[in-house]
């Protein structure tokens, strides 16, 4: 059912330049210093985007506002402003949030970045609709038209409007198909390439915001602050998604050296490069990786390093190594990658890394492929012999994937190995296995002072869920429970 390996007497390991030494113990209250920084790197992100949503109002305000609404009409045309404002403030928001910024990332990290992206769909989308709504019953209501006559007296006389009707319906596209009823129907290729619509929804949008009205004519205050913000994410979108990217493949020359098994359905993919000490101590962070290879090409792959680079020549060559699990048709083809095969890679991303740390001690909790980014953080992550717990959950040993080299790093660094193997409960919903819940063992049971301590927790996501909730029971707080989606 489990087995706990006892730590062994400690060994120095080290790989690149990590920022504190894996084997040095902190100063007390080194990491909850940095972790109150990063919260406060936090609050300034939500200043500003707060701040961003007010100043959009504020444009319209500065432009007359209130003053100009004599008649009905008026206040429909109004509050049609004000939506198309916000809305599209909003828009340029989630484009910011998806567009990889490391500030962003090291901040709040790519999970609650996407999470905040999503959150705003509906929203945008329903101030964008309430926006034409609006305007076409308020130029309607002043010009004695209908909403429908109205509407198609805009499309034809009004130059621009036939692309904001397109930027319209590109944008509905983008929020129902992102629906999970919806997204669940079709691959994720599909709603990758759906998506990609709304940047075509917001170059559709930008001309008539410049060109119907006087908010944004030539010369004043208004219209520079909002081609800066247009341009501002513009340029992030193009130099953290594709230009920083291709520079990095660039730099690095990453092709793959050797393909290793490592279990049934499971291997090693060994890559060789150059500068990869710019790569290391990334613990458990993720890069997307894409293999140059025909019907690979186009096909990011969302893995984590599950070992810190090994340099063997000089200017940083050396290789580093993704654990893969064949999960359905897209990696089954790499468990067949030939050597010589060049790589692309965007990254690193996420927080499940040290820069998450606030405690001294630390939890690592992994099952299935969710281990080997574990066995990553737990090479480079810094703590003290005795400081460190790890739990593995598999049904076999043979699925606790890279277990060996794991005892090898827990017996030198004085960590607490538990191996939890066996079937799962069939009468309760646990992350433990079924002999473990009838011997009535809990979280505590292995780690009685997890409440003390950083938990990082990587494997399924319903599995993941059930461990983060039973470490929340265990007093842990929220900020220090670490997990990053498994399936992304």
């Amino acid at each position: 059912m489990n087995t706990q390996l006892l730590p062994a007497s400690p060994a120095a390991r080290s790989s690149g330049r990590p920022e504190l030494s894996p084997t040095r113990r902190p100063a007390r209250g080194w990491f909850n210093r940095r972790y109150r920084q990063r919260m406060l790197r936090a609050d300034l992100l939500t200043v500003i985007a707060s701040a961003s949503v007010a100043a959009a109002i504020a444009l319209w305000l500065a432009d007359g506002g209130a003053a100009a609404i004599t008649s009905a009409a008026a206040a429909f045309t109004a509050a049609g402003i004000v939506a198309g404002l916000v809305g599209m403030d909003l828009v340029l928001l989630m484009l910011l949030l998806a567009a990889r910024i490391p500030f962003v990332d090291r901040t709040i990290g790519h999970d609650r970045a996407l999470e905040l992206h999503g959150k705003l769909g509906k929203p945008s989308l329903y101030l964008l609709l309430a926006h034409g709504l609006l305007l076409v019953i308020g130029y309607g209501m002043a010009e004695g038209l209908d909403p429908v006559r109205e509407s198609i007296n805009l499309w034809v006389q009004v130059p621009d409007m036939w692309l904001a009707f397109m930027s319209m319906a590109l944008f509905i596209a983008v929020v129902v198909t992102s629906l999970v009823a919806v997204r669940r129907r079709f691959p994720y290729e599909f709603w990758y390439v759906v998506h990609l619509l709304t940047y075509a929804a917001v170059a559709t949008s930008i001309p008539h915001q410049f060109s119907v009205g006087g908010l944004f004519a030539a010369g004043t205050w208004q219209r520079w602050y909002w081609l800066a913000v247009c341009i501002y994410t513009g340029t992030a979108l193009v130099y953290f998604r594709i230009l920083e990217p291709v520079l990095a493949t660039a730099r690095h020359q990453l092709a793959v050296a050797r393909v290793e098994a490592v279990a049934p359905g499971v291997v090693n993919i060994v890559m060789r490069g150059r500068k990869l000490d710019q790569l290391a101590g990334t613990g458990g962070r993720f890069f997307i990786w894409r293999f140059m290879a025909p019907r690979m090409w186009w096909h990011p792959h969302p893995f984590s390093l599950s070992a810190e680079p090994v340099f063997n020549g000089p200017d940083g060559q050396g290789t580093l190594r993704v654990t893969v699990r064949n999960l359905g048709s897209g990696s089954a083809r790499l468990l067949r990658l030939r050597k010589g095969t060049k790589v692309a890679l965007e990254g690193p991303y996420g927080l499940l890394s040290t820069a998450a740390r606030t405690k001294n001690k630390v939890v690592m909790i992994g099952a299935g492929i969710g281990i080997t980014p574990l066995r990553a953080l737990l090479e480079s992550t810094p703590f003290a012999p005795g400081e460190a717990t790890v739990l593995l959950r598999g049904h076999t040993e043979q699925e606790l994937y890279l277990g060996r080299e794991i005892l090898d790093l827990c017996q030198a660094r004085g960590v607490r190995l538990f191996h939890l193997t066996g079937q799962r409960s069939r009468t309760k919903s646990t992350w433990l296995p079924a002999d473990a819940v009838r011997s009535g063992y809990s979280l505590t049971s292995y780690v009685p002072d997890i409440a003390d301590a950083d938990v990082y927790v990587c494997g399924p996501a319903p599995w993941a869920a059930s461990v983060i909730t039973d470490a929340g029971k265990a007093g842990v707080p929220e900020a220090q429970i670490h997990h990053e989606r498994f399936d992304w």
